[in-house]
Formats: structure tokens, sequence, C-alpha cells
């Protein structure tokens, strides 16, 4: 499942950012992409360290899944902010669509799980 949900994260990601291109340009196309590559590697790298803990003997605790949880919120807000300010002709629409269809996505998953 957390396979899954990264996965749906990175072609969302791609299809906001391809249609964000196909409106705005290049410019639009690369603000959407690297917003929603800010959301999905912290959450590729929460689901890498699930797998690796549930593994472990005893597997996942909750101060483990807690911890990375934490981890992973505060690296998405630094990888935000890094781009905000490092990527001078940001297009902010573009940037804030591809933020929250990458975020979004999550929940569209897990609300048609099968």
């Amino acid at each position: 499942m957390p396979l899954k949900i990264v996965l749906t994260q990175l072609a969302v990601t791609l299809v906001v950012a391809l249609c964000s291109g196909a409106i705005g340009g290049v410019r639009a196309l690369i603000s959407a992409a690297l917003a929603g590559l800010a959301c999905v590697v912290p959450n590729a790298l929460f689901a890498l360290k699930l797998a690796l803990a549930v593994r472990r003997p005893g597997g996942a605790d909750p101060v483990s899944f807690l911890t990375g949880e934490l981890v992973k919120v505060g690296l998405t807000v630094v990888l935000l902010f890094a781009v905000a300010k490092g990527v001078g002709d940001l297009s902010w629409p573009a940037y804030i669509a591809g933020m929250i269809a990458a975020l979004q996505s999550v929940f569209v998953v897990l609300l048609i799980r099968k």
C-alpha cells in the first residue's frame, strides 16, 4: 500500500506538471513538478522507513511511526520553502496546484483502495 501511494503521488505530480506546462509554459511545468516532488520525496522516504521497520524483530512501533511522520512533515515543509526561495522565477499558481495535488492524492488512494 505505501508503494501504491507514492506511485500515485508521482503520477498525479506528473499529470499536474504536464497540464500546468500546457497552460503556462515551461516555468509552470517546472514549478508544479518541484512542488509535487517536494511532497513525494519525503513520503517515499517515510514509506521506505516503514517497510524496513516492519521487517525488524518486533515490527514497527508507535514511536517509530510518529517520529517518521514528524520527520516527513518537517522535510516536506523545508523542501517546499527551499524551492520557493531557491527558484527565482516560480509560477505560484502552478506551484500551489502541484503541492495540493500531490498531498491530496494520498487521500484519494485511501478512499478507493481495494
